[in-house]
């Protein structure tokens, strides 16, 4: 008998900035909401202003972690120390593992218009981090799309309805899907071992009797079920759920691994060159 998830508790973002100044609104990664394993942090970002973005991420490192970008309005370029290169536009994701390390940067390829989109960090199991780095580019067309009453779900990563999504990530097997909800109601089963969270993008839901807004993370616990009600005007939100790893986590900046030391040694690989 299957058991609806309730909300354990509700964040707002804050506004941070982050490359070379790109306003952004943190989410997961900040003092109300450090973590929730196994996802590190979520930023969004959204401005039709180009100050606000043009900046962009110049080269920066990674190490022990994947970053995910999934974009809604606007164009980035990627490209890094291995000689990669890649255009993220509207609706496509970029799955990220950066493993023992790489030196990328994303670019903003426009000069005015909206900019919109999120990104999130999802943190590798103490045996995988040091892996070889790999990327999942996504293009639109190859997300799949469910449509129900009232409802249209594209299905990043795991699965809906038997609708399986693109990527691959066998370590924490996140659930990742991108909702409309026109009216009505919608449902999604998720692993009753999962962590997971709602965070509402446009219009309001009703989550177990909790009003959730625009700009509003809610991290769900207990249950094998996400239930959701669309506000008067409907709502966009993603649904995000993932295997905690349940590792020590040592974090600085760009650098996650398990121990401090590992940190230290992250930064000199960096510093000395060493970092790919």
């Amino acid at each position: 008998m299957s058991q609806t998830r309730e909300v354990g508790r509700v964040v707002r973002g804050m506004a941070a900035s982050d490359g070379a100044g790109v306003k952004l609104n943190r989410v997961i990664g900040g003092p109300d909401l450090p973590q929730l394993d196994p996802f590190l942090l979520l930023d969004e970002f959204r401005s039709d202003d180009a100050a606000d973005y043009l900046a962009g991420f110049p080269e920066h490192p990674h190490r022990g972690f994947e970053t995910v970008t999934y974009m809604l309005a606007g164009r980035m370029r990627h490209r890094d120390n291995q000689g990669n290169t890649g255009l993220l536009g509207p609706g496509s994701v970029q799955w990220m593992t950066a493993g023992r390390g790489i030196v990328h940067s994303e670019m903003p390829e426009q000069e005015n218009g909206l900019m919109q989109g999120f990104q999130l960090w999802v943190n590798l199991p103490a045996k995988d981090k040091m892996t070889a780095p790999r990327y999942q580019d996504i293009e639109p067309g190859k997300i799949p799309e469910v449509e129900s009453t009232g409802a249209r779900v594209r299905v990043i990563a795991g699965s809906y309805r038997g609708v399986r999504g693109p990527v691959q990530a066998d370590a924490t097997a996140p659930l990742y899907l991108d909702v409309f909800l026109e009216d009505g109601e919608f449902e999604a089963a998720v692993p009753v071992e999962h962590n997971a969270f709602v965070y509402v993008y446009e219009g309001s839901l009703d989550i177990a009797g909790r009003a959730v807004t625009r700009g509003e993370l809610a991290v769900l616990r207990g249950g094998d079920t996400v239930a959701v009600r669309a506000g008067d005007a409907g709502a966009r939100f993603i649904l995000v759920s993932g295997r905690p790893l349940k590792e020590p986590v040592a974090r600085y900046g760009p650098f996650v691994m398990n121990r401090p030391e590992e940190i230290r040694q992250a930064m000199r690989d960096f510093t000395e060159g060493r970092l790919a």
